[in-house]
């Protein structure tokens, strides 16, 4: 079986090399050590350092100097509209209160994964909201670097006794 023990940023890797891909939905880019198929059927053992998250386009260097590239699986989320960099503002704002991961698209256009609840929040926060499969890669967090996992700061604290805020 191939190892997998690199994972290479797009962009900073022979992607003309890759001979195969892994299509995998945002909750299944952060991982350490697992085994995994190839869109074709192939497999192969993950297994990194420490957990990371792969992005769309990553490329991940087998032990024999081969490559695997990282597909980001389309999947249900909603795009948010809105109307001005002050709404967009505050709806970012609700959205990080809750410890979601969010995707800026564009200018004024927010994504998630699909969560009705979400979707009503915003809407009544004067958004307009598109439902559609597309991949999702939101940020990362000002902290977490490429192995960050997900809401946005390091573990030099406690949960328990440090960060106290109501959802």
């Amino acid at each position: 079986m191939h190892h997998a023990t690199d994972v290479l940023a797009k962009g900073a890797w022979p992607e003309s090399e890759a001979i195969a891909t892994v299509t995998l939905a945002y909750h299944d880019r952060h991982r350490r050590r697992m085994s995994m198929a190839t869109d074709d059927g192939g497999m192969f053992l993950l297994d990194l350092p420490h957990a990371t998250v792969l992005g769309d386009g990553d490329g991940l260097k087998l032990t024999d100097g081969r490559y695997i590239r990282v597909c980001a699986a389309s999947e249900a989320v909603v795009d948010i509209f809105c109307s001005s960099a002050d709404v967009a503002s505050k709806i970012a704002w609700h959205i990080g209160n809750r410890h979601t991961p969010m995707q800026v698209v564009a200018d004024g256009v927010l994504r998630i994964l699909d969560d009705h609840v979400l979707v009503d929040m915003v809407r009544g926060l004067g958004a307009r909201v598109v439902s559609l499969r597309a991949a999702f890669a939101p940020e990362s967090g000002a902290y977490a670097g490429r192995g960050g996992h997900g809401h946005g700061h390091s573990h030099g604290h406690r949960h328990d006794t440090e960060s106290r805020h109501d959802h």
